[in-house]
């Protein structure tokens, strides 16, 4: 169970919201796994994703893997959830950072794209993700915040018919969802543009 932060409705409806808690728990339709290329699920969220949604998981990222290759940086794959609240995982792979010159900002933003549409055209109604590539890949958290906030608001923009109506951000250490609280007030009150 997570708790709203902040929440920004959009003209469509969608919901776009902060919170804070276990992105593994999360009742959503699908959450966001941040990735590596090979799908191996070893670590940070991934291996909670992992650990609590069973073998399965791990099983079917490898099957996925096998079957089509390694998943490129700002793509990515979908699997089952294995025994998560959730009924779907979206595996999003987000770049390595490597000082900020090697397309990294660009990769992490079509990495949320690519979970948003892929939501989308599963016809589900609620996404949770985490901060795709800032942990152990580095990604600095401020701009993770800014650029997945930024994705979540450009997609219900262009699809504010879409079924899918709700965005979350779920991260469950404090100065994570600090950052993205900040970044969504900024967007909600209008700063550096109109949400």
């Amino acid at each position: 169970m997570s708790t709203v932060i902040v929440e920004l409705t959009m003209p469509s409806g969608q919901k776009i919201q902060v919170r804070q808690g276990d992105l593994t728990a999360e009742a959503t339709d699908a959450i966001v796994n941040a990735a590596n290329g090979h799908l191996a699920h070893g670590g940070g969220v991934a291996g909670a994703i992992v650990r609590r949604g069973g073998a399965v998981i791990q099983e079917e990222s490898a099957a996925w893997v096998a079957t089509h290759g390694p998943v490129p940086t700002g793509q990515v794959a979908v699997t089952g959830a294995g025994a998560l609240p959730c009924r779907q995982v979206i595996h999003a792979v987000g770049p390595v950072w490597q000082g900020g010159d090697a397309g990294e900002e660009e990769a992490l933003r079509a990495a949320a794209t690519n979970s948003l549409r892929q939501a989308h055209q599963l016809k589900l109604g609620s996404l949770a993700m985490p901060a795709i590539s800032s942990g152990i890949f580095g990604f600095p958290k401020d701009r993770c915040a800014e650029i997945l906030v930024d994705a979540a608001i450009a997609f219900c923009r262009a699809h504010g018919d879409s079924p899918l109506r709700e965005i979350r951000f779920t991260n469950i250490d404090a100065p994570t969802v600090e950052v993205f609280r900040a970044e969504l007030e900024r967007r909600r009150t209008g700063e550096g543009g109109a949400a």
